[in-house]
Order: C-alpha cells, then structure tokens, then sequence
C-alpha cells in the first residue's frame, strides 16, 4: 500500500512541475494588455458564463484542467454547460501566445 501512495504522490508532484513549465511557456505581464483589449468584455463581468477575473472559486476547477488545457479550449473555443467562448475570443487576430498569456494573467488572478 506505501508504494502505491509513494507512486500517487510522485505522479502529483511530476504533474505539479509540469503544469509550472506549462505556466512559464506565457507572459502573464504581456497577457494583461490582451485581456484588457480583448478579454476583459466577458471575463470582467462573467457575461456567457465566463469566468470573472479574480473569482478564485469559479477559476480553481478550469485551473485544476492545467494550462495545456485551459489554452487549447480558448485558441479553439468551447461550448460547457454553463456558457460558451468563441475561438481566441472572437478576436481571430490574436496569436496562439497572445491567447496564452492572456490565460496566464487570468489564471494568476484567479489563484
């Protein structure tokens, strides 16, 4: 059985480490003038179910999927349960990092 917990614990911190590499691939710095010109429309006021910037309990489960995921669903958009998010935010001039490290910003807000 302590092998097993040995194990889960490992495979957490290896997760851990990787959802932090995940995180310094953006510029959370660079991220916060897109999410002001861009972002900042829905995720200021939760309009279509967004998540509004610095609400820690709406932003934990979407933290808890990692960075990987997080910038997958919003360069390609994703339609939930509780609202939806056009591709790039309906802004199909922003670059893939632009939309990563608007994320970055977002995330770190909501931590």
């Amino acid at each position: 059985m302590s092998r097993f917990v040995t194990g889960a614990i490992c495979a957490l911190f290896i997760c851990s480490m990787g959802s932090a590499n995940a995180m310094a691939a953006y510029n959370a710095a660079a991220g916060k003038a897109v999410y002001e010109s861009n972002c900042a429309a829905c995720h200021k006021t939760g309009m279509m179910g967004a998540p509004k910037l610095g609400d820690k309990a709406d932003w934990a489960p979407r933290i808890a999927q990692g960075m990987p995921t997080l910038v997958s669903k919003s360069i390609k958009g994703y339609q939930g349960k509780k609202g939806m998010m056009a591709p790039k935010g309906g802004n199909p001039k922003l670059t893939d990092q632009q939309v990563g490290d608007a994320v970055a910003y977002m995330v770190g807000q909501g931590k």
